[in-house]
């Protein structure tokens, strides 16, 4: 009789039901994993569809307007750069901030160059054109011999290192942000100032 009782016990706890609450987490749960696939090929679909591209910072030319080398080994220049932003995306605006690239020449600070918060309409660009004008720059022995070989060879190299944050709204996919990094070297001709072409850009290569 004692076997028996204890089989019914048994048999009483196996046939109690699921609690409540673990079927509201399990739909809870079910309806979050669902939501997440829509928002998933969603997002997936409206990239092919408008397909963002990320802003490009270049610069597209530039000329030594002045170079100046004294006898006190004294270095002063005035630099024009032309800088581009170019928003490749058809259907979103970019708004930019954060502009801030530094000229130095040998890994001196020459002057800093900066832009306020500004707008790019989609598919358009805009064109800074920076006049950097330096301080006088005091050289060491090292760098008056690069000076100096530079006026030798008719060619003188300076550093454009910074960067601008990017912003664009793509539809359905909500704002995006990304960092704009530029890191070149602007060389010239140092008889006419004239720019030596090269490729300064944040794109990728």
């Amino acid at each position: 009789m004692a076997s028996s009782g204890q089989s019914r016990k048994l048999m009483g706890l196996s046939r109690r039901s699921t609690h409540p609450l673990i079927w509201c987490v399990a739909i809870l749960c079910t309806i979050i994993s669902i939501a997440v696939i829509i928002v998933g090929i969603v997002i997936f679909i409206g990239y092919l569809v408008i397909h963002p591209r990320v802003p490009v910072i270049s610069v597209i030319n530039a000329n030594l307007d002045t170079i100046l080398y004294d006898q006190a080994s004294i270095l002063q220049t005035q630099i024009t750069i032309v800088v581009r932003l170019k928003n490749g995306n058809e259907k979103a605006h970019s708004t930019v901030s954060e502009t801030k690239f530094s000229l130095l020449f040998d890994g001196l600070p020459i002057a800093i160059l900066r832009a306020d918060p500004f707008d790019v309409r989609k598919n358009s660009s805009i064109d800074f054109n920076y006049v950097v004008q330096s301080n006088p720059i005091p050289l060491d022995p090292e760098q008056q011999e690069i000076v100096l070989m530079a006026f030798k060879q008719d060619h003188i190299s300076f550093d454009l290192k910074g960067s601008a944050r990017t912003r664009w709204r793509v539809g359905i996919l909500g704002s995006v942000r990304f960092w704009c990094h530029l890191n070149c070297r602007l060389q010239f001709h140092p008889s006419n100032g004239t720019w030596i072409p090269s490729r300064c850009s944040s794109k990728a290569k």
